[in-house]
């Protein structure tokens, strides 16, 4: 091939692409983004949409057939004002903090170094072993979790503490948070140890066989290889987790209910699940409990936007830098 055909071809590969491309290309990246973007907005969107309208009225009936009043920002005013306020933000906060940090990531993560390091089979069996909490049904898992710590004499923590001479207590009534957040914790931890073994099971072996040839120590090979490359699912469990926490309250209502006593494990989840739904004689208060709904979902974004901070999210998303010859 000649030097004037070749030098036509490289301007030819040069030429910016047509606007009919460049459509074909927008209407094609729309259509495989379509499915999420639809799921995204009608799940998510529009339901936070309605629930901060539902959060401006008043609404209370239990079938809707009263008219709705807007009160505007009644209802978080009268949220801001509830005495109880500060001690269910805080609960919120504690509950989420620790159960997050001691299980959900802290142990999936220390749990998953060690199944991976073991024989892969006995990490397969000893992670099989953590999912049992998970995919038992919750109310056969808080029973068994209530039978443990039954009231004295009952209950299988007084049961085996007696011999030592311990005396028998009501250990959840003592412990209600302890009790909580062990609950959660030994179901949250399944899900990070699952995702942490897959993405270090990933890594490849030649990083850590270069690592211990050049002396690291187990320590230095998990701080400077093994975390470094797992930040991906790092950043994924912590933010899935600690939305779930905010979110959840199926495990505390069947456990205390929020109790024992007054709002002594009581969350902000489960408060507002109790404005909106657990009332009498069919007076739901739907508008006061959406408003405690709206400004969780506030904290969740807020939550989730810190997340993307400290992870820094914009480094993991850029595309690799290939050095053109």
């Amino acid at each position: 091939m000649s030097e004037a055909v070749m030098g036509r071809e490289v301007v030819r590969s040069q030429r910016p692409p047509s606007r009919w491309a460049q459509l074909k290309a927008t209407l094609g990246a729309w259509g495989f983004m379509s499915p999420a973007a639809v799921l995204v907005l009608v799940f998510f969107f529009l339901p936070v949409v309605i629930l901060f309208v539902i959060s401006l009225t008043d609404l209370s009936s239990s079938n809707f057939s009263d008219p709705l009043t807007f009160v505007g920002l009644g209802n978080y005013a009268r949220l801001f004002r509830d005495k109880f306020f500060p001690k269910i933000l805080g609960n919120t906060f504690f509950y989420v903090a620790v159960t997050l940090s001691c299980f959900n990531v802290g142990m999936a993560l220390v749990l998953a170094l060690l199944t991976t390091h073991i024989n892969r089979r006995a990490g397969f069996f000893f992670r099989l072993i953590w999912l049992l909490p998970r995919i038992t049904p919750s109310v056969i898992y808080i029973l068994m979790w209530r039978r443990i710590s039954h009231q004295p004499p009952f209950g299988l923590i007084n049961q085996l503490l007696a011999p030592f001479g311990v005396e028998p207590q009501y250990w959840l009534f003592e412990q209600p948070w302890l009790f909580v957040i062990l609950v959660n914790g030994f179901v949250g931890a399944s899900f990070g140890l699952i995702l942490f073994s897959s993405a270090i099971e990933a890594i490849p072996k030649d990083y850590i066989t270069a690592a211990k040839v050049d002396g690291a120590s187990t320590w230095q090979t998990i701080r400077d290889i093994i975390l470094p490359l797992i930040r991906w699912p790092l950043l994924f469990v912590t933010t899935y987790q600690t939305l779930s926490l905010l979110t959840s309250f199926e495990y505390i209502l069947l456990l205390t209910e929020g109790g024992p006593g007054l709002y002594t494990t009581e969350v902000w989840a489960l408060t507002a699940y109790k404005r909106a739904l657990k009332t009498y004689f069919g007076h739901n208060q739907w508008g006061y409990g959406a408003a405690w709904g709206f400004v969780l979902v506030i904290i969740g974004i807020a939550m989730s936007v810190i997340y993307l901070r400290v992870f820094r999210f914009n480094e993991l998303v850029q595309e690799p830098k290939i050095d053109v010859l």
